[in-house]
């Protein structure tokens, strides 16, 4: 599978692939940084992760992961939960933050996508620009929306288990947390496990389904 992907990779329009999770990744980890700063954590504003530069957010293996498998990760943004207001509210909205973020990108790709299919053909040549627009937002909607069923898993690292542990009572919470550091071990063993791997496809699947029904595509 992994070596049939790579060797499609760069065969029609599937380099767009690489742009596209780039662009997926830095606005994931920038709803983070951002909503963390409305909230007056200035951490991810002074570490340089408000900004639209790839390098600040990227994790190779993360990037790699987004590319054939169409959902993966970024280097974690920086959040200081001591400057929220509520700490455990605050925490809950930066976590989501990312995922919504993917979402509603999403959302706005198929509505573009929408705008695209209704221009009238004039020409071969309008007829390719046209295509080669419309694979590069679809593809762009498909990773944002794997991004964000991905990072709700609540398992460490990732966004789902900072929004699990937002409102999970205080005694449960220090209990998870005595294995957070085995949290990456975890999710990479599942996503070894077919049924698992399925599993989120088939969730991810079924979320661009609805969006794609939401914007009358």
């Amino acid at each position: 599978m992994i070596s049939r992907s790579i060797a499609n990779l760069f065969t029609g329009y599937n380099w767009m692939i690489i742009p596209a999770a780039f662009f997926t990744i830095v606005l994931h980890e920038m709803a983070h940084g951002f909503v963390a700063y409305l909230l007056g954590d200035r951490t991810a504003k002074n570490a340089g992760r408000l900004t639209l530069n790839p390098i600040k957010h990227i994790d190779v293996w993360g990037l790699i992961a987004m590319i054939l498998f169409k959902f993966g990760w970024a280097k974690p943004v920086p959040v200081n939960p001591c400057y929220f207001k509520n700490r455990r509210g605050g925490m809950a909205l930066t976590a989501f933050a990312g995922p919504a973020s993917n979402l509603l990108l999403a959302t706005v790709a198929l509505l573009i996508l929408k705008i695209l299919s209704s221009i009238p053909i004039a020409s071969e040549f309008v007829f390719e620009l046209i295509l080669g627009a419309a694979t590069f937002v679809q593809i762009f909607a498909i990773l944002n929306v794997g991004l964000a069923i991905f990072n709700l898993i609540p398992i460490p690292p990732l966004d789902g288990s900072k929004i699990l542990n937002s409102i999970l009572p205080e005694r449960i919470y220090f209990k998870i947390m005595r294995y957070e550091q085995y949290g990456f071990i975890i999710l990479i063993l599942l996503l070894n496990i077919p049924i698992f791997n399925g599993l989120i496809t088939q969730i991810r699947s079924f979320v661009y389904e609805m969006l794609c029904l939401i914007v009358g595509l």
